[in-house]
């Protein structure tokens, strides 16, 4: 009898064990990719993240969430390029780009820039988020933007040629780091990318009808 009692008691702990271990994952054991939620004036856009392809990328993006800089800025750019045939070189480019000014145009101040991490980001498929810079590749602060189309052009490349025996020559295009994507929303996206543009100041592709960020938030 007591040797039944132990099996049973023995398989009661096992079972406990591996409930806990579901229900209460490690630290080793990642748990849901960080998601945020951008509610605009054209509705609300969730994007989940990808820390693991870009760890500096995300966590500087979740600063910039969650000290209330995006809210009240307004989607700045908008390009909407047609794609070339297919079997053609894809130079196009079709995005929707905020989080760095307010209406009208009045850029806010941000953290220091952060290194682009392009190389083991997100390709710029359609429906990723990615983080805007100057030409300078180094350069990153709080501007980013929807890839509304595959965007190959803004990804980052390595060439190689063989010129000569045991010589090569070489180039590498730095890219822009995507390292999110859209989950819920990518008709907002696509309703803001239809936007008609023109230019304002020294500005170009600016939506005529602005289109805020209300508040972007991670949700609790």
């Amino acid at each position: 009898m007591n040797t039944v009692r132990n099996i049973f008691f023995s398989a009661a702990l096992i079972c406990a064990l591996f409930t806990a271990v579901a229900l209460f994952p490690s630290n080793a054991q990642a748990g849901p990719n960080p998601v945020v939620v951008m509610d605009t004036t054209a509705g609300r856009i969730i994007v989940m993240l990808y820390p693991k392809d870009a760890p500096k990328t995300v966590a500087n993006f979740l600063k910039y969430v969650d000290s209330g800089f995006y809210d009240k800025t307004f989607f700045h750019r908008v390009i909407l390029q047609r794609k070339p045939p297919k079997g053609t070189d894809d130079t196009s480019m079709n995005i929707v780009q905020g989080g760095g000014y307010t209406y009208p145009i009045k850029r806010k101040k941000t953290l220091p820039p952060i290194s682009n991490e392009a190389a083991t980001g997100l390709l710029n498929q359609k429906g990723t988020i990615a983080m805007a810079r100057s030409d300078a590749p180094n350069s990153t602060t709080s501007e980013f933007f929807f890839n509304v189309e595959d965007n190959p052009i803004l990804d980052y490349k390595q060439t190689a040629k063989q010129i000569g025996t045991g010589s090569y020559t070489g180039s590498t295009t730095m890219g822009y780091c995507a390292f999110g994507k859209v989950i819920r929303g990518m008709d907002v996206v696509n309703k803001i990318h239809q936007s008609k543009t023109a230019r304002s100041g020294r500005m170009d592709d600016v939506p005529v009808q602005p289109i805020f960020i209300k508040k972007a938030f991670q949700p609790k």
